[in-house]
């Protein structure tokens, strides 16, 4: 009978993995080849701040940010690339829970981006070799959530898991709720951390948000980035 009983419960489990998996949404492309049709430009705002403006002074704000966008962001063929100015590229809509694939490279050595995960800094991208940046952390690798204020709670990656500059980088970020798990080139760097809120310290972050892509003076590409909404 106890047998019985464990194996049904055991498929039972099953049923469930398998239907809490079919209402996940399949993953998409966040760029579509051509041009940056789904994204817009905004600079660095907490995003409760940023959807309590006015709707006015937001749309004001917002055009200014494009034109900027326009400046610095340009689609070519598989790559969306920045010349490392001007604001970061934001995805029009908004994430709650998410699976994020993306590629990257940086083109010169000493570059600095990041990923920002609903609208939240950041998911850290630089290079391990520079010197200027290795009393902030840079030689311990990218991947990490570096605005996170402790050192356990993932502030930084598990391993360096970067390839040289100039190569491609695929990096994996899985969001539910305020836990975040991160690969970097297949290997694990960062494990069900807290993602902490860096606008307002010590309260959660919000429960959607933009997917952001960050460049910090050095030109950077991407390639490659899908998104898949979990439910």
């Amino acid at each position: 009978m106890q047998r019985v009983f464990l194996v049904g419960m055991y498929g039972f489990m099953l049923l469930l993995a398998g239907a809490i998996q079919a209402a996940d949404s399949k993953s998409v492309p966040l760029y579509n080849g051509k041009d940056l049709t789904g994204w817009r430009g905004q600079g660095m705002h907490d995003p409760a701040v940023w959807n309590d403006m006015k709707s006015e002074d937001r749309e004001k704000t917002q055009a200014k940010y494009n034109d900027d966008m326009r400046s610095h962001w340009r689609a070519e063929g598989e790559e969306i690339i920045n010349d490392g100015k001007g604001v970061y590229l934001t995805t029009d809509k908004d994430y709650g829970d998410f699976i994020l694939e993306l590629e990257w490279k940086m083109m010169k050595a000493d570059g600095d981006s990041g990923i920002y995960l609903r609208g939240y800094p950041q998911v850290q991208i630089w290079d391990p070799a520079c010197e200027k940046d290795k009393k902030l952390g840079a030689d311990k690798g990218s991947g990490a959530l570096w605005n996170n204020t402790d050192p356990k709670n993932g502030k930084f990656p598990l391993v360096v898991a970067d390839k040289p500059v100039g190569e491609w980088n695929k990096m994996r970020m899985e969001m539910r709720g305020e836990k975040v798990t991160i690969t970097l080139n297949d290997k694990l760097v960062v494990d069900g951390a807290t993602m902490e809120n860096y606008y307002k310290r010590g309260t959660p972050i919000s429960a959607t948000g933009p997917i952001q892509l960050q460049t910090h003076g050095s030109e950077m590409r991407f390639r490659n980035i899908t998104i898949q909404e979990l439910k």
